[in-house]
């Protein structure tokens, strides 16, 4: 017995709602007259998502997309409409570029330059043999592309719209509860084993919590309500979260060490772990919170203890400030939202201009791009040298395919179940092309035909989990009704445009299979050397302003690599064990420790702290080539200076600095300072 699905109210809303955009653009565009009304359809779906900001977001980027492949298609096919060859291999280095730069650009805009690559090819391939029709095809497309847009914001904006507020707020607060919840752990006193399963579970939750925080936060500004007044404070409250994961990743791993040195935690740092929670409770006045500061350094700074427990205790004060601050600006945040949902202007804390410095990975754009290109000439080829009429949707498949799953790591799974979804499509397509749609004599007919149809891919589309197979589905069908010419549609014509839909697609996944498909750890080992190549640089800085700059561009970097490294290291073992996601958490701290140790320079010994930085950056430059890298000597130079910082009571936050290197770099050190 088949059961019926079951959607909630807002997947049913969402499904009428794109299907009544769809259905309104396929019928302007049929009283336009243009040529292939089924194109605005299938644009009013693509662009349809259950919040009104993501949808004028894709929108805006979309319609950039196609007048930037349509025009690619003006400038090359009648430039090599001599040569079906070049031209083939023109679009596919076209598509290639364009999915480049789209992976070096990773904010919302990147959908632009991904749409303008394959925009070209669905254009520019069926005009291969027939070039004279290139202008007119090219404006059409575009008309029918823009018209399902617009209907697409229009319906999505006016119609009960769905602003993304409630789930952002819901994160936000979700998120600030779970940092909550980690710092409560971790100032607790419970059983050692019972509290590390608790921490762990913790780092998983903030982790997730931060990159979905990310995510949302993009598309901000396209809100139709009053969120997108308080874009800059969502990005400030993001980076003020992440940035606590360090801290509290810190001092997690420096109660380790005391509890280590001293079989316990001292007296002075518990009773500051004690008054930092009363104040992450509390949240009392900033005099407070500096009397606070104050007395726990007079009590941490005890000289009777040994100086790598002194300096421990001042680290882990320093930690306990820090947390208390952050955890004070992230809630002053949340308040600015909540006055800039109410209508009044939050005021602006912070410069964000560091915020678009992301993590790049040439490489891997590079090899994205060559993929796309290799499988779309593939395509070509076949389509070439075997002379079949239906090639032109072959090459098309091939690099919608490259581009559209570029992003993952491993494309593959993605394909095939795409793939899956295409092949569940034919027969479908078969009941619609040549039997019911030659039944539907007007509009209404054909409504009431593929209503059904589309109102439960409509509601599958909403749910994550079967977004990507109700979009193949989608796809298979509404690409159908989009590439035949339903008046004169035959099996012959069918079955060979669906065959190489299937045949296109079926080459991207085994050239991505081959040239492009990565594990997650093979990423994660390039973002750790590519932090590696930034620490470097940042202990070889010389001049105090650009010294800045590597800081706050770091800062930014390693923000967003620790949202690029949660999913794959969140739900691992290695997690658990500490390999991966511990060392993501260990390099972010050494960038601040060396970011201190630079700031703080002018007030330390110069030859020391100098030969210091010098053997940290040929270290790390020797992590980048893979070469033997000797960071046993540099044990012997961070004790030295650790012990000149100790003697001065104007050094502390050199002190916790180089207790962070000393940790990081040598966790197994001995608690002897060795000079």
């Amino acid at each position: 017995m088949i059961k019926r699905p079951r959607f909630s109210k807002q997947e049913w809303l969402f499904s009428l709602k794109s299907f009544f955009a769809a259905m309104l653009a396929l019928y302007l565009s049929s009283r336009f007259g243009l040529p292939r009304p089924f194109w605005s359809m299938m644009t009013a779906y693509i662009v349809a998502h259950p919040l009104a900001g993501h949808v004028r977001s894709k929108s805006l980027y979309r319609l950039s997309g196609t007048v930037l492949g349509c025009a690619a298609t003006v400038v090359l096919i009648p430039s090599l409409s001599g040569s079906p060859v070049l031209l083939s291999l023109a679009l596919a280095l076209w598509v290639g570029s364009c999915l480049y730069l789209s992976l070096m650009d990773r904010s919302a805009r990147s959908y632009a330059f991904m749409l303008g690559g394959y925009s070209a090819a669905l254009i520019g391939f069926p005009l291969v043999d027939a070039p004279a029709a290139m202008f007119d095809t090219a404006v059409a497309r575009t008309e029918e592309i823009a018209l399902g847009i617009v209907c697409a914001s229009l319906v999505h904006s006016i119609l009960l719209p769905a602003s993304l507020a409630p789930s952002l707020l819901g994160l936000i607060d979700r998120a600030l509860g779970d940092v909550r919840r980690w710092a409560g752990d971790l100032m607790s006193f419970g059983a050692e084993d019972e509290v590390r399963k608790r921490l762990v579970q913790d780092r998983r939750r903030i982790a997730t919590d931060i990159t979905q925080l990310r995510l949302l936060a993009t598309h901000v500004p396209f809100d139709n309500g009053g969120l997108r007044w308080t874009r800059h404070a969502v990005g400030d409250l993001h980076d003020g979260l992440a940035a606590l994961t360090p801290s509290l990743s810190a001092l997690e791993d420096r109660l380790a060490a005391l509890r280590d040195a001293t079989d316990g935690v001292p007296e002075p740092v518990a009773r500051a772990m004690v008054q930092g929670s009363a104040c992450l409770d509390a949240g009392p006045p900033s005099g407070a919170l500096d009397g606070l500061r104050a007395a726990v350094r007079m009590e941490v700074a005890d000289r009777r203890n040994s100086p790598w427990v002194r300096a421990l205790s001042i680290d882990a004060a320093a930690h306990i400030d820090e947390l208390v601050a952050g955890w004070r600006r992230c809630n002053a945040l949340r308040a600015d939202i909540a006055a800039g949902l109410a209508g009044h202007a939050p005021p602006k804390r912070g410069d964000a201009s560091w915020r678009s410095v992301l993590h790049v990975d040439k490489g891997l754009a590079l090899r994205s791009a060559f993929t796309v290109v290799l499988s779309t000439c593939i395509a070509c080829a076949a389509w070439i040298f075997s002379g079949w009429r239906a090639g032109s949707s072959m090459a098309m498949a091939a690099a919608v395919f490259c581009s559209f799953f570029a992003t993952m790591d491993d494309p593959v799974p993605g394909m095939h179940k795409f793939l899956v979804a295409l092949l569940y499509s034919m027969p479908v397509s078969v009941f619609y092309i040549l039997g019911v749609m030659p039944l539907a004599h007007d509009f209404g007919m054909l409504v009431l035909c593929i209503a059904p149809l589309f109102l439960v891919v409509g509601g599958y589309l909403a749910r994550p989990a079967s977004s990507l197979t109700a979009l193949g589905m989608f796809f298979g069908v509404a690409g159908t009704l989009a590439l035949q010419d339903i008046g004169s549609a035959d099996w012959v014509s069918f079955l060979e445009g669906n065959m190489a839909l299937f045949a296109g697609a079926l080459i991207a996944a085994r050239v991505t299979a081959i040239m492009r498909s990565v594990s997650s750890e093979w990423s994660t080992r390039r973002i750790h050397r590519a932090t590696w190549r930034d620490l470097s640089g940042m202990a070889g800085m010389s001049a105090r302003s650009k010294r800045a700059r590597a800081r706050d561009a770091f800062a930014g970097r390693m923000l967003d690599r620790i949202a690029l490294l949660i999913p794959r290291t969140a739900g691992d073992a290695a997690y658990q064990g500490g390999d991966a996601a511990q060392l993501a958490m260990r390099e972010l701290r050494i960038g601040a420790s060396i970011g201190v140790l630079q700031q703080q320079r002018h007030l330390l010994p110069e030859i020391p702290v100098r030969e210091l930085l010098a053997a940290l950056e040929r270290a790390f430059l020797a992590q980048v080539t893979g070469s033997p890298a000797r960071l046993d000597a540099l044990l012997p130079q961070i004790d030295r200076l650790l012990a000149l910082c100790l003697a001065s009571t104007a050094c502390e936050p050199a002190v916790s600095a180089l207790v962070g290197l000393r940790r990081d770099l040598f966790p197994a050190a001995p608690s002897d300072l060795q000079p």
